[in-house]
């Protein structure tokens, strides 16, 4: 079965192909699938967002299976901002440096204990016809007072996720390790035994 995954981002899809390793599934990104679907992320939740980029390419692509998500940063001295707008918090979207330096300016003078936060992740898949099947994942942390690390990208270098002992930050834990506790691999684990479940399959 060939899977339409909402994204353009190599490394997510590469994370997912991984993660969902059913025999006989095909993922398949928007562009090596020949299908454009760009649609406006306006809701006001991460599934709320999910569901409208995986509604949009199942349209686009003429009903083929699609895979979607959305995940975010929230920080609970800021009222669980970035949220749904971590990608844009600058107003610049997709640009790490200046969402990153917002964050910090927004967080100046915040001890530790205060700048306690999580990653969130929300996956849709759409079958064919429509049916939804949802898995959500989080991770928890702190957003620390400087960056650290090179091997992570968005707001990895400030995050630094307590079950690690909150020493260090996602930009500086290998790949696979990351894989294991992050956001987005819990919400992959969550989907795959969903659709286990769903299509019988291992």
């Amino acid at each position: 079965m060939k899977v339409l995954l909402a994204t353009n981002n190599a490394h997510k899809a590469d994370e997912i192909r991984n993660a969902l390793n059913f025999k006989g599934w095909e993922f398949v990104t928007l562009r090596e699938a020949g299908v454009e679907s760009d649609p406006v992320e306006d809701a006001d939740s991460f599934v709320g967002n999910a569901r409208i980029k995986a509604q949009a390419a199942h349209v686009a692509s003429g009903g083929m299976c699609v895979l979607a998500d959305d995940s975010g940063l929230e920080v609970d001295a800021l009222s669980g901002q970035p949220g749904v707008y971590s990608s844009r918090y600058s107003g610049l979207d997709g640009n790490d440096a200046a969402n990153n330096a917002l964050l910090m300016k927004n967080l100046e003078g915040i001890p530790n204990y205060l700048r306690t936060a999580r990653f969130v992740c929300t996956l849709v898949f759409l079958d064919a016809d429509g049916a939804e099947v949802v898995a959500h994942g989080k991770v928890e942390g702190y957003i620390g007072q400087e960056a650290r690390g090179e091997d992570g990208f968005g707001y990895d270098p400030l995050f630094y996720p307590i079950e690690l002992g909150g020493q260090l930050s996602f930009a500086e834990i290998p790949q696979e390790r990351k894989s294991s506790i992050s956001h987005r691999g819990r919400a992959l684990c969550e989907l795959k035994d969903k659709l286990e479940l769903v299509y019988n399959r291992a």
